[in-house]
C-alpha cells in the first residue's frame, strides 16, 4: 500500500507575482479608469490588510480574480449598452432573491 492520494488534488489558482501590476496598468488604460483605479486600490489594500491579519492569500487572489473578470467582460457590457437593448421589463437581483425567499 501506498500513503499517495489516489487522486491528483486540484491546484489552487495562484496568480503571477505581477499580476496586480498589470491588471492596475490595465485599468489605467482603460476607460473607466477614474472609476475602476481607486475602486481596485481600495479592495487591494482592503484584501492586503486583511491577508496580514489572517496569514491567508485567499482575498488577494479573490480581488485579482474579480478584476481580471472585470476586464476580460468589459467588451461586451460595452457593446451590450452600445446596442440600445431593452432591459426596462428585466427582474431585478434584489427581487428576484426576494421572491424565491417568500417561497
Amino acid at each position: 500500500m501506498s500513503a499517495q492520494p489516489d487522486h491528483a488534488p486540484v491546484t489552487p489558482y495562484a496568480p503571477a507575482p505581477g499580476a496586480p501590476a498589470e491588471i492596475l496598468a490595465q485599468l489605467r488604460a482603460d476607460p473607466r479608469a477614474a472609476q475602476w483605479v481607486p475602486a481596485f486600490e481600495r479592495e487591494w489594500s482592503a484584501a492586503l490588510e486583511d491577508s496580514r491579519r489572517t496569514f491567508s492569500l485567499g482575498g488577494l487572489y479573490e480581488v485579482l480574480q474579480d478584476w481580471q473578470g472585470r476586464l476580460a467582460h468589459a467588451p461586451a457590457v460595452d457593446a451590450f449598452v452600445a446596442s440600445g437593448y431593452d432591459d426596462s421589463e428585466a427582474i431585478g437581483m434584489a427581487e428576484l432573491r426576494g421572491r424565491r425567499r417568500r417561497r
